[in-house]
């Protein structure tokens, strides 16, 4: 295979981290970027690495940061992104990006769909994916008649979850009673548009995911589903230890879902599998890179590699058949998931200790890139103790 072309990765959290370990140990040269904080953390001595221009706040500045990169790099490098701000600005301005870059993205009204909570589960309703029971509120009397109609507890989701977790870093807020919802709705308010869902029962183990990569033509070059055992913080989080699974229940539903709406490029769809009746609820879709794709390659169908083959016309093999029973973990999110599930009884040390048995994947532990690692792991433990402190 031929590696002229570099690749730019605008992201440096370990989603970012785990593109740059895929690229460059194939002999890739790769840029990485991000703003300040998640470059301090996630810089890569496997990449050049660099502050950039926000693209929530300096769209301009990272457009021009960005055309003079791809200027200097010479060949038009392949763009990467793991981050839904990005996503965003790279669709916003792709007409201009694409005389510098490689990249492969739906069409910008579909971006816009799947970035917008509100409009994604439209979206999923259209085409008849089973959904929780949702509520877009708009006035105090649409409040008060969803409060008639849901079951507590409920949470509440930010439209648009990329600008709310700059504000509030939640992915949703659980609510236990219709008292609480009246006076807490106005205050998440002011941090962005909200919408009101029911809160399906079941433990970490009831989520899963389904991720593809189509061409230009929407022909299937990759598929990749999971299961995940825990999540970091434990109701509401992001992956901390994963299992790599073949759900063929679930692609069946995603497959004509992601063509009918014509998801090309990379796409990532969540569900949880609602104990009470056993259909796969829709949570969210991700037109993007997602946290855990370092385990596809693992289990032999490497997302990265295959999007940088594809964009530099080297015609890859589809790769449509996984290796089960990886697992991807997220290590100081694992320990911290551990202390708070094993408060309630719900974890032991036998059970964290399992978890750490078979084949793995780590999120950022490496020996030839040890320093994320190291950075993340303090950030979190910092973190958890002044959590701590405040209770």
């Amino acid at each position: 295979m031929k590696h002229e072309h570099s690749a730019v990765v605008l992201d440096l959290s370990a989603n970012g981290v785990g593109i740059i370990r895929s690229l460059a140990r194939k002999g890739i040269k790769v840029y990485a970027f991000d703003t300040e904080k998640p470059y301090k953390i996630g810089k890569s001595r496997l990449a050049t690495c660099s502050i950039c221009p926000s693209p929530l706040t300096e769209e301009k500045k990272l457009l021009e940061f960005l055309i003079n990169l791809s200027k200097k790099i010479g060949l038009k490098p392949v763009l990467y992104t793991g981050a839904d701000d990005y996503v965003q600005f790279i669709s916003k301005n792709r007409d201009e990006l694409l005389k510098y870059f490689l990249f492969l993205f739906p069409d910008h009204s579909l971006i816009e769909q799947v970035l917008d909570k509100n409009k994604t589960y439209e979206l999923a309703f259209k085409h008849n994916i089973p959904c929780p029971r949702t509520y877009v509120i708009k006035s105090k009397e649409e409040l008060e008649d969803a409060i008639v109609s849901l079951d507590f507890p409920c949470i509440l989701k930010p439209v648009l979850g990329h600008e709310f977790r700059k504000k509030i870093n939640k992915k949703a807020i659980v609510l236990e009673t219709p008292n609480q919802l009246r006076s807490e709705y106005p205050l998440y308010r002011e941090c962005g548009k909200l919408i009101i869902q029911e809160l399906i029962p079941g433990d970490n183990q009831c989520f899963y995911k389904v991720a593809t990569f189509y061409d230009d033509n929407m022909n299937l070059l990759a598929l990749f589903s999971l299961q995940k055992n825990h999540q970091f913080p434990a109701e509401f989080g992001t992956g901390a230890h994963i299992v790599s699974k073949k759900v063929p229940e679930l692609i069946d539903i995603c497959i004509p879902f992601f063509e009918e709406i014509k998801l090309k490029g990379i796409g990532m769809a969540e569900f949880k599998k609602d104990p009470r009746d056993g259909v796969y609820k829709f949570i969210e879709i991700n037109p993007r890179f997602w946290l855990t794709h370092s385990l596809t390659g693992p289990a032999g169908i490497d997302f990265v590699y295959i999007y940088y083959l594809y964009l530099t016309n080297q015609n890859p093999e589809p790769r449509l058949h996984q290796i089960d029973r990886i697992n991807w973990i997220y290590l100081v999110r694992y320990y911290l998931t551990f202390l708070e599930k094993k408060k309630k009884s719900e974890m032991t040390f036998k059970d964290f200790y399992r978890g750490l048995q078979g084949q793995k994947e780590f999120a950022l532990f490496a020996w030839d890139d040890p320093m994320p690692f190291f950075r993340s792991a303090w950030s979190h433990l910092i973190n958890a103790w002044k959590r701590k402190r405040k209770e």
